[in-house]
């Protein structure tokens, strides 16, 4: 396959999450280069943070490896054990299955750049870590349910853990 042209990857921004958490991912913006491939076995998104955006609500996922690598700018990494710097070319990396929330925020006040490359399972179940919220990937639809697998009707908050901005 020829060199990607970067600039032919459709600008994704707003975000699957219901109302409140939609709102929130105001500044993130996304571009599919897997898709753009034409790969279908594993994403690769090209993610550009705003100052105060966030990548996601944090979340783990049951099926799909993750791995990231800082291109540009300074991001904090949040997790269940805490926070840490990510500078370019730093790299973190997610097993599936292992329940450790996460997700990038950009505290800066520069823009900033993640590559994520992720496994691509047919049926996927993350779940979000700071709200009693899970999505269920199938068949390329999200459903959105609480953490006991009940439908989702609203907003339902947990106790805070981490970084729940």
């Amino acid at each position: 396959m020829p060199k990607l042209d970067l600039a032919s990857a459709p600008v994704k921004t707003g975000s699957i999450y219901p109302e409140p958490y939609a709102a929130q991912m105001a500044g993130r913006s996304s571009r599919s280069l897997g898709a753009l491939a034409g790969l279908t076995q594993f994403g690769v998104n090209l993610v550009t943070l705003q100052p105060g955006a966030p990548a996601s609500l944090r979340h783990w996922h049951l099926k799909e490896d993750e791995f990231a690598i800082v291109l540009s700018g300074a991001l904090i990494l949040v997790e269940d054990d805490g926070e840490t710097v990510m500078q370019p070319g730093d790299c973190a990396a997610w097993k599936a299955g292992v329940p450790n929330g996460h997700r990038f925020v950009n505290r800066s006040s520069a823009p900033a750049s993640f590559l994520v490359v992720g496994t691509s399972a047919e049926d996927e179940v993350a779940t979000y870590s700071d709200i009693d919220m899970k999505i269920h990937m199938g068949g390329g639809k999200p459903r959105f349910t609480y953490h006991d697998g009940s439908a989702w009707t609203g907003h339902r908050d947990l106790a805070p853990k981490g970084d729940t901005e």
